[in-house]
């Protein structure tokens, strides 16, 4: 399992965007974090034409289907649709990973228990103005 800001083990943060012009205000190699959204197309396209790694959150498989479709490295979504999109991805063969909002680490051991891919806590994320 791939955890992302937990205060035990350290790991890359994903840099949540708002626009193109945000991106260059990210360190080297960052992991551009976003929400899915038809008027973030030109972001997340920006991303994949320039071979920056996304991570766009989901909230329903459709949404899910088309960040795979896109190019995503890992595809952020609530616990909620975790069990479904991880048997998905797995089923189509994602190159992305699925990760899992948690706020506990008492979520961990379920979502172990389900096989999701990775889990990330709020301190993974930082926001750029």
């Amino acid at each position: 399992m791939l955890f992302f800001g937990h205060r035990f083990i350290e790991s890359e943060k994903f840099y949540h965007v708002f626009d193109i012009d945000t991106i260059i205000q990210t360190p080297p190699s960052s992991t551009i974090y976003l929400e899915f959204d038809e008027k973030n197309l030109d972001i997340i396209n920006y991303l994949k034409d320039n071979k920056i790694d996304f991570a766009p959150k989901v909230k329903n498989i459709t949404e899910l289907m088309y960040a795979s479709a896109l190019g995503a490295s890992y595809i952020p979504v609530e616990q909620k649709l975790a069990k479904t999109a991880q048997k998905i991805a797995e089923s189509y063969l994602f190159d992305a990973k699925i990760l899992v909002h948690v706020e506990d680490e008492d979520d961990i051991e379920e979502m172990a228990l389900l096989g999701i891919d990775g889990v990330i806590f709020a301190e993974a994320i930082i926001k750029i103005p």
